[in-house]
């Protein structure tokens, strides 16, 4: 993510009880290995990251993301580039009810980006969740 001079290596991960848990590395990010490739013509490409609140976490500033910023993947060799369309701040009950269109394997090809939010100083409230669409030549 260039505009917050993010880079972070990507690790395949699956669900674990329904839920996407990052790599343990705060610095690296988690692609969802049951969801689209980055760069597939359909469906979600969903990488998900840490935000540490004291700091660290590749995905710290994720809600500071805005439309038209620039989102680069190297997937199979290949340099995918995304547009970001939308930076929103959802509740776990939202997320939960918004899950199955952000996770969709259908639908334009897309990426979606998640990292935790709002700390309350024992846990996370919330989620950001950004959606980018592929730039087309």
């Amino acid at each position: 993510m260039p505009s917050l001079d993010v880079r972070a290596d990507v690790t395949p991960i699956a669900t674990q009880d329904g839920a996407l848990t990052p790599p343990s590395d705060p610095l690296d990010v988690g692609w969802w290995s049951g969801g689209s490739r980055p760069g597939a013509a359909t469906g979600a490409a969903v990488i998900t990251g840490h935000t540490v609140h004291t700091g660290g976490g590749a995905f710290n500033d994720l809600e500071e993301l805005a439309s038209g910023d620039r989102v680069l993947v190297l997937s199979d060799g290949t340099t995918v580039a995304y547009d970001v369309a939308t930076v929103e701040v959802l509740s776990r009950a939202e997320l939960a009810r918004e899950s199955a269109t952000i996770f969709a394997r259908s639908g334009p090809g897309r990426l979606v980006l998640i990292t935790c939010e709002d700390w309350d100083g024992t846990a996370y409230r919330s989620n950001v969740v950004v959606t980018a669409e592929p730039v087309t030549a």
